[in-house]
């Protein structure tokens, strides 16, 4: 192996192991692999070009150019131009992938969820763009030391954002990684020097033993110098509390009653814990409330839409109000009210950030470390807080409005409408359009609500499937609006986008509905009662909840017709059975074999922040056969070029080692400046002399008196190893040949040059070449064939 593809090797493995760092970051950590092999067609065109050569930045934009087409093949296929190259509409698409990512970096705990596009964009481009700038300055550039820069950035981004649980384990392979390409770049420089020795070490009795490269002895130092970075730090006095300080688990800021939440979307946990077969019990409640129909237990309001996903607001927060909690927002006096008292107790597995409670809360007593957020009304964990095994007493008020009050609710604040009824542009038109259709003859923003309600849950034909794939973006609620299959989260966004068309100000509200009485006068709370729900803002009643999605939770009273004969579910029977067993409403088919268990074909609800992604993205074989056809398509246009390029670095990077070697160098050169005549022009005349031959390149390509000299110099170095008795080399004939090439350059103006150096006429020699191995295969193969027999003669007649 050369020493640059052996520095090439190392970039490419210092950059992999410095993203390493970023490995805790995200579950599952397959997304390595795919930039570990997207990181390697990189290098591999870096190889290519800088073998040919090419002019650096000619290689650096190839590079960058592979790298732009292979990211738009994984992450924009479906944006592309012919799927492959990148336009105005792939472009956009990365910008919203990039916009997604950072929404989700907010929102996501760590490890974060591998099927958010936005992460892993940024995960697999980030290491790429790394990666260029390493091989660029290390290996393009042959400096290794500053390429520590670039990864620099990349470990400490992972190191800033990690828990600190094995920070040293990732440093010492990011520096290990670093290390190897500063040894590989010095191993490249000395051996262009020859060969180095070292001091002589001896044995104990005087004996030299023989030589020691310095290479190694700059492994010994490497490590070294990684082991006292690592066994140093344990001996200094700690330093917590500080700017650095990255061991607070919590959201807040601590300690007072300020601080803000960056809210975490408690769905990415809970989702883990749905996708299992059995329903495992998740909270268990005792309260004094007369029926549990409507008990639902909200964790957390999705305020925030960007048109690809729903998710929490940064919100300020504060300590846990001591007493009772503040009237929710919006709530007048007239709306008939009772107080109740509910005592949660969470499964010691359930670790949720968010308190689960009924909404509206008016108290809570609960032990831990706890933070109010007064929007949303919901209690967060601080600095690693969870509900783990925790017990609390919730007091809620029960809300009963009528629908006349709903129906004559006055118009919302302004403020509150703007920050609630807001869209983004990418929103299909077909949400509103479907939105008035349904809607149409609604004399209020009521009665347009339970007009929306009804067209989900009876009148629409959608079905609940858990198993429906609708994609994600911002495609998704129209796709599901025109497959009309999905499950809660599918309902509850949709209708919410719907409501806010409408200029209804909404929110997705996301928790559990009504669980299953026990006998022993409880309620249990299981997985399958996940659920998501829309929450629409009336102004004296304050946020209130829709059902939207069928054959889950109850349809609240308020939005049921009084008359006779309505196909509304009745208000006072929980769509899901009661019973002493788990909720009946299985997010999966009933009819799931043991068999479809054990290979995770059974389907569970999963409500998620996000819409589900239709895949995984394409496979790595059909990324590797896109990028080789891209490769093939841009080689072809360029092969002439490239082989030139390859052959005049052949030509004129020999030197001549002596007489035996003069006359192959020097008729190489000569060779090249006929070809480098031929391709701005002037073909070549093998009838003449070299001296002949370089009058006719001076006249027609009309040089000036600099170039002409040099055309002669080379001519007459090539008559003196034809002719000359003893041939000898002459030295610069390398540059001879380059001011010749500039010459004729400049007086072929513009289109000449690129003629010649896009679509050289030599370059035709490859298919003479290929013709006359052609001829050669075919004489070696007539004379290999045994020759024919000829009939023996029948003997003389006697």
């Amino acid at each position: 192996m050369s020493g640059q593809a052996r520095l090439a090797l190392c970039a490419w493995a210092a950059t992999l192991m410095a993203a390493c760092a970023l490995l805790p970051l995200v579950d599952p950590a397959t997304w390595i692999l795919q930039a570990a092999f997207l990181l390697a067609l990189q290098s591999g065109v870096g190889a290519l070009t800088r073998r040919v050569p090419l002019p650096r930045p000619v290689t650096v934009a190839a590079q960058a150019l592979v790298t732009l087409v292979t990211l738009t093949l994984v992450f924009a296929r479906e944006q592309a131009l012919a799927g492959l190259l990148p336009g105005p509409d792939a472009f956009r698409h990365f910008a919203d992938l990039l916009r997604q990512g950072g929404d989700d970096i907010a929102r996501y705990a760590i490890p974060a969820p591998l099927e958010s596009d936005g992460i892993r964009l940024m995960l697999v481009g980030g290491v790429l763009v790394i990666g260029l700038l390493v091989d660029t300055m290390a290996v393009t550039c042959r400096g290794a030391a500053p390429a520590g820069l670039p990864l620099l950035a990349l470990y400490s981004v992972a190191a800033g954002l990690s828990d600190g649980g094995a920070d040293w384990l990732w440093f010492l392979i990011a520096a290990a990684g670093y290390l190897m390409l500063l040894l590989a770049e010095g191993r490249d420089r000395l051996s262009q020097w020859g060969r180095v020795f070292g001091g002589v070490p001896r044995t104990p009795g005087g004996e030299a033993t023989g030589a020691v490269a310095p290479v190694r002895t700059g492994r010994r130092l490497g490590a070294l110098a990684l082991g006292i970075a690592l066994v140093v730090p344990l001996a200094l006095p700690a330093m917590d509390g500080g700017l650095l300080d990255g061991t607070g688990a919590g959201v807040g800021s601590g300690g007072g009653g300020g601080g803000t939440i960056s809210a975490v979307n408690p769905l990415v946990s809970l989702r883990d814990n749905l996708n299992v077969d059995e329903d495992r019990q998740v909270l268990s409640l005792q309260t004094d409330s007369g029926t549990v129909s409507d008990l639902y237990l909200r964790i957390v309001s999705l305020d925030d839409f960007d048109g690809t996903a729903w998710k929490p607001s940064k919100r300020e927060i504060t300590t846990v109000p001591d007493g009772a909690f503040p009237a929710p927002i919006g709530l007048g006096d007239d709306v008939e009210r009772s107080q109740t008292r509910t005592t949660i107790t969470a499964a010691d597995w359930y670790g949720q950030d968010w308190l689960p409670m009924p909404y509206p809360p008016s108290g809570v007593r609960v032990t831990g470390q706890w933070r109010y957020e007064p929007v949303g009304m919901t209690l967060v964990g601080d600095h690693g807080q969870n509900t783990r095994g925790l017990t609390y007493e919730v007091s809620s008020l029960r809300l009963r409005p009528t629908a006349e009050q709903l129906a004559a609710a006055p118009p919302a604040p302004e403020a509150l409408r703007r920050d609630y009824t807001a869209l983004p542009d990418s929103l299909p038109d077909v949400v509103s359009r479907t939105a008035r259709e349904v809607t149409r003859g609604a004399a209020t923003p009521y009665d347009q609500a339970v007009a929306l309600q009804e067209y989900f849950a009876l009148t629409g034909g959608f079905e609940y499937d858990t198993q429906v794939q609708v994609g994600s973006g911002s495609q998704a609620i129209a796709r599901f609006l025109r497959d009309r299959q999905g499950f809660c989260i599918h309902f509850s966004f949709a209708m919410a986008a719907m409501a806010r068309s409408l200029g209804i100000p909404a929110r997705v509200a996301v928790g559990f509905a009504p669980g299953s009485p026990q006998a022993d006068g409880s309620v249990s709370v299981g997985l399958r009662d996940a659920h998501a729900w829309p929450e629409l803002y009336f102004e004296g009643v304050g946020w209130t909840r829709f059902e939207p999605t069928p054959t889950r939770g109850t349809v609240p009273s308020y939005t049921v017709p009084d008359a006779p004969g309505t196909t509304l579910p009745d208000a006072a029977r929980p769509s899901q059975e009661e019973s002493a067993a788990p909720a009946a409403s299985a997010s999966a088919s009933e009819s799931c074999t043991a068999q479809d268990k054990k290979v995770d074909a059974c389907g569970s609800e999963s409500p998620q922040a996000a819409l589900a992604a239709d895949d995984d993205g394409p496979k790595w074989y059909a990324v590797l056969a896109w990028v080789l056809a891209g490769l093939v398509v841009l080689a072809i246009p360029l092969a002439p070029s490239l082989w030139r390029s390859r052959v005049r670095a052949v030509r004129l990077g020999a030197h001549g080692r002596g007489a035996a070697d003069a006359a192959p160098y020097t008729l190489a050169v000569w060779r090249e400046l006929t070809d480098t005549a031929w391709d701005f022009g002037i073909a070549p005349d093998e009838s003449r002399t070299p001296r002949g031959a370089a009058d006719r390149i001076v006249r027609l390509g009309r040089l000036d008196p600099a170039a002409a000299a040099a055309v002669h110099r080379v001519a007459d170095a090539v008559e003196q190893v034809l002719y000359a008795p003893r041939p000898r080399a002459t030295p610069g004939l390398a540059d001879e040949v380059r001011l010749v090439a500039a010459g004729l350059a400049a007086v072929a103006g513009r289109g000449g040059k690129l003629r010649a150096r896009l679509a050289p006429r030599s370059a035709v020699r490859v298919l003479w070449a290929a013709s006359a191995w052609w001829a050669s295969l075919r004489r070696r193969v007539r004379a290999a064939r045994p020759a024919p027999r000829r009939p023996s003669g029948s003997g003389a007649k006697g």
